[in-house]
């Protein structure tokens, strides 16, 4: 089996997007979410398909979910699949393996993830209208952070945490 991550940047009130775009574009936190997610595959929402300009990301297999009733036109390098759970078991014994997005399939995937990779944005957008699921601190650890940074160009504070389940004692 898989080891499931979720990779996201969030603001203080747990908001992702707005009107299927991200919220903000940090060059940082973009090369962050390139590093850790290259090389391995990456399991995204049909919503966050088409935010991406409905193409692959390269160096990654990419896997989308579709519960539309028709098929999607093949686009190269992306599969498709028709649930979460199809999703994973079509990357076998992958080592790592990143959900990616939206919100909804964060929300599906938390229970089954056993490490997420969170880019906490110092900011509220009032405005937003995609949200990550509560991070609940009696299942989820925060086991590493670094920064906080600052965004040259919005001047915006975040930090890299990364969060490991914890395991309930028998």
């Amino acid at each position: 089996m898989s080891s499931i991550s979720i990779i996201v940047a969030i603001t203080e009130n747990f908001a992702i997007g707005k009107g299927n775009s991200l919220l903000f574009h940090i060059s940082d936190d973009l090369k962050h979410f390139k590093r850790h997610t290259t090389g391995h595959p990456i399991i995204m929402g049909y919503k966050t398909f088409l935010s991406m300009g409905s193409r692959a990301l390269p160096n990654r297999r990419n896997i989308v979910i579709n519960t539309r009733e028709s098929a999607p036109a093949p686009v190269d390098g992306i599969e498709f699949a028709r649930s979460l759970n199809d999703a994973i078991a079509m990357c076998g014994t992958s080592e790592e393996v990143f959900i990616i997005g939206g919100g909804k399939v964060y929300a599906e995937a938390m229970p089954l993830c056993d490490r997420m990779i969170v880019t906490h944005i110092e900011s509220v957008a009032e405005d937003a209208d995609t949200f990550f699921p509560h991070i609940d601190e009696s299942i989820w650890t925060m086991s590493k952070v670094e920064g906080p940074f600052t965004d040259p160009k919005s001047g915006l504070n975040y930090r890299f945490c990364e969060y490991t389940k914890q395991i309930p004692l028998p």
